[in-house]
């Protein structure tokens, strides 16, 4: 299995949250962030960054003894991942119909509207 065809399990997701925004982290570091928003055991922490270093979803550093974890897929391809797999199992394939969605249930702000408006007039040249 190519890590292309792997989708990250919400718990997996987390963690990538984490190490994306931290870079690298020890699983310690990674449970403490955890801890914040759920009550999660430490060994529970470890056998997911395991499971994700099985899957290729992060790379580790184990020539110390405190092993370093680290993204091994980028947020970008990930959230892409999940908007393509969104796109065509909810809005029948329609990218059009995703953004009348999102634009019809959360109220943009006037820069996020504006940057909206630059991205169309560019995808028209």
């Amino acid at each position: 299995m190519t890590i292309k065809k792997l989708k990250p399990t919400e718990s997996e997701l987390e963690i990538l949250k984490i190490l994306w925004d931290k870079e690298n982290a020890t699983v310690r570091e990674v449970h403490e962030e955890l801890s914040k928003n759920k009550d999660s055991g430490y060994t529970t922490t470890l056998k997911l960054l395991q499971i994700m270093f099985e899957k290729g979803l992060v790379t580790r550093d184990d020539s110390n003894k405190t092993h370093i974890y680290q993204p091994a897929v980028t947020r970008l391809k990930t959230q892409k991942q999940f908007l393509d797999k969104m796109i065509n199992t909810l809005f029948a394939g329609s990218s059009t119909q995703l953004v009348l969605q999102a634009l019809g249930n959360q109220k943009a702000s006037k820069d996020e509207l504006e940057e909206i408006q630059k991205y169309l007039d560019n995808l028209k040249k």
